[in-house]
């Protein structure tokens, strides 16, 4: 069998993804004969010796062969033996996420003998629909008109609209301590082992998919109070139209703790009408990022398997982990956590929070 994945819209296909690779490793819990072939000039006999290795589990094999178009040595030789693949009772699935020619052969091909699924990109109704739906997924509602304001700031971005609403939840509905209830660790592996732990996934390493049992992901990232709703001003407050290039430099300052160049963007966003909370969630989003990134790195698993960031925010973000260690960042990420609950209260307003973040952060990287 051949499945083929493609389109402009990357956020669905890698769900997709995700979703298939979950179905055949539940069926398949050996997880020996998932392969995944993810080198752009990947040798195609390499693939084909792969795929002849004989199973001691006699299961079928899943191949995942990632942007295999920027390969016409690979596309050539796998055309010649397009039958054979065809007969085979091994799962071939291509997952293509750069444009396409519609008259090149691999793509002719596919179309015509593959289960295609093509990932257009979402507007109106159905884009809509797809929002409301994530709200709905951590027990929040949206009011129509920020719906409205929402989509057409972020517009069909899927990876955007995703880090948008997180962001949201995470502004309108904090999770609640104290009250009873267990806490609820972000990183399961560190917590007691009675609380849900992460299981890695030897036999295969999967730059898509990390194993969590336990602990789903909704009840880790918010433990909010249901029947939250969001309104107008809140995307007002802290979505914006386009996420400025500055802004991130802003963010990559305070990381690289640049404390003079940090504070220099910080007064140039007020001056100009930035809203603080908005400035502040986007620091508390970036360092949080980091924090999850480098818990995975430093336990040999890939931060790709993060199916809620964009390739390239992962991409952007790795460099900078270079410059902390895993407590150093979870020092940071809970003076933030801090200082976010003491604007909230209103113990103290956000332009000082935002000075008192970066003037405490150590002159020098590690």
């Amino acid at each position: 069998m051949i499945i083929f994945l493609y389109g402009p819209d990357t956020y669905r296909s890698r769900q997709k993804l995700n979703e298939i690779i979950e179905r055949y490793k539940k069926i398949r819990k050996s997880g020996l004969n998932l392969k995944y072939f993810l080198e752009p000039e990947m040798d195609f006999q390499t693939f084909l010796d792969e795929m002849k290795q004989t199973s001691m589990f006699q299961e079928k094999k899943l191949a995942v062969l990632v942007d295999i178009f920027s390969n016409p040595e690979f596309k050539k030789r796998f055309l010649e033996k397009g039958r054979d693949f065809l007969k085979s009772e091994n799962i071939f699935l291509f997952y293509e996420t750069n444009q396409i020619p519609e008259k090149d052969p691999l793509f002719l091909f596919l179309k015509k003998f593959a289960k295609v699924q093509e990932f257009k990109l979402l507007a109106g109704q159905k884009l809509k629909n797809r929002v409301k739906k994530e709200f709905l997924n951590y027990g929040i509602e949206i009011k129509e008109e920020a719906l409205e304001k929402l989509i057409s700031f972020v517009g069909n971005d899927l990876w955007q609209m995703s880090n948008e609403i997180k962001k949201l939840v995470c502004y309108r509905a904090p999770r609640q301590r104290g009250e009873g209830k267990e806490e609820i660790y972000l990183f399961a592996h560190r917590a007691p082992r009675q609380r849900g732990e992460v299981k890695e996934d030897k036999s295969s390493f999967s730059p898509f998919v990390a194993t969590r049992v336990g602990v789903k992901e909704n009840e880790v990232l918010f433990d909010h109070k249901k029947g939250v709703r969001i309104e107008l001003e809140d995307v007002e407050l802290l979505v914006k139209p386009k996420i400025e290039t500055d802004i991130f430099q802003t963010i990559d300052a305070i990381a690289a703790r640049n404390k003079k160049r940090a504070l220099k963007f910080i007064k140039a966003h007020l001056e100009k009408g930035d809203s603080p909370f908005y400035l502040f969630s986007m620091i508390n989003f970036q360092f949080r990022n980091l924090l999850i990134i480098k818990d995975l790195i430093e336990r040999n698993l890939s931060p790709y398997s993060l199916s809620h960031l964009h390739p390239y925010v992962i991409k952007k973000s790795i460099p900078l982990l270079e410059k902390f260690s895993f407590s150093e960042l979870k020092k940071i990420y809970q003076k933030i956590f801090q200082l976010d609950l003491d604007v909230k209260t209103g113990k103290i307003e956000p332009e000082m929070a935002l000075d008192l973040l970066i003037t405490e952060l150590p002159s020098e990287a590690r």
